[in-house]
């Protein structure tokens, strides 16, 4: 019972530049354009809309992966950094050998916090997080 609580004193108490395990680095703008990651040496490009992003709205998610386009359909997984959530899935489709898109949306969490991350799995390259913030 003690643990259970001070995990949630926890979370309610680190700021959104913070996590349980140290500083965040918010490594995403989306509301000022795209935002590029690297996995492998191969540039992967997020884009999210509509701006500004705002929980509880569907939103478009437009994956660009250069050079070397995956064999399979990589996966976004949503959540916020330092929680375990439950699965959040952007269901996304090849538009382009080398272009994805799908919809999704970032769920209202009970933490005051606004500091979200979109996991990409990019089969055969790993992965990699985008971190930043949302308007509640």
């Amino acid at each position: 019972m003690f643990s259970l609580l001070y995990l949630l004193a926890g979370l309610i108490l680190i700021p959104d530049n913070l996590s349980a395990s140290g500083p965040l680095s918010l490594n995403c703008e989306p509301d000022a354009g795209p935002c590029t990651r690297t996995i492998s040496g191969t540039k992967i490009q997020l884009e999210i809309e509509p701006k500004p992003i705002k929980v509880m709205e569907i939103l478009i998610f437009r994956l660009t992966i250069a050079d070397q386009p995956p064999e399979k359909v990589p996966s976004i997984e949503l959540g916020m950094p330092g929680m375990k959530m439950g699965p959040n899935k952007v269901l996304i489709r090849a538009i382009q050998k080398d272009v994805f898109i799908g919809k999704g949306v970032i769920v209202k969490c009970s933490s005051p916090k606004r500091v979200w991350k979109a996991t990409v799995t990019v089969p055969g390259l790993g992965k990699t997080d985008f971190i930043f913030h949302v308007i509640y």
